[in-house]
């Protein structure tokens, strides 16, 4: 059993939302503790660079989002959240999530878990930023989540892999 289903099963989501397009699940500045999984849709989650977008993360059907900053810190987030298309995510609590990992030692060990998976996951991102080839990092990306290309339009693709969307067009077709 994957770590998504342990959570679902333990009954943490007890509150549903629905997020129409590009509407906004957390802004910048925003103190955010919780953890939305996301039943059906697609989220973004950026950070604003002076006039810039900087798309750092996606959230899909059946993936878990979190502003990871403000989770752990208690204190108001850099990012936003913000729907693609109309989403519709549960939610679970961040006292209801520590009240989960601490019941056991399964438990303890899951979360152990999910935070060795966000580690590599975060050097994987960094390892893609500092590849200067647009191929390359497309590659990477198209082999580690395929089903990323089906979920998220070209322009917020092409936004996190720091390249125009032409180049990604280019790029998709050879």
């Amino acid at each position: 059993m994957n770590i998504i289903q342990k959570l679902l099963e333990a009954g943490l989501f007890q509150k549903k939302k629905v997020i129409e397009r590009y509407c906004f699940l957390t802004i910048e500045h925003d103190i955010d503790t919780n953890i939305y999984y996301v039943e059906k849709g697609s989220l973004r989650i950026f950070i604003r660079d002076e006039d810039q977008e900087r798309t750092i993360r996606f959230g899909y059907k059946e993936n878990i989002i979190v502003c990871l900053d403000s989770f752990l810190s208690e204190k108001p987030t850099d990012f936003y959240i913000q729907a693609i298309k109309k989403t519709e995510i549960k939610i679970a609590s961040k006292k209801d999530f520590y009240q989960f990992i601490k019941s056991s030692d399964e438990s303890l060990n899951l979360w152990t878990v999910i935070l060795e998976d966000l580690v590599l996951q975060q050097i994987e991102r960094e390892k893609d930023l500092l590849i200067n080839s647009p191929k390359e990092r497309y590659e990477r990306v198209l082999e580690r989540s395929p089903k990323l290309f089906q979920e998220i339009p070209n322009k917020h693709i092409a936004n996190y892999l720091r390249m125009s969307p032409e180049t990604l067009s280019r790029l998709k077709k050879s």
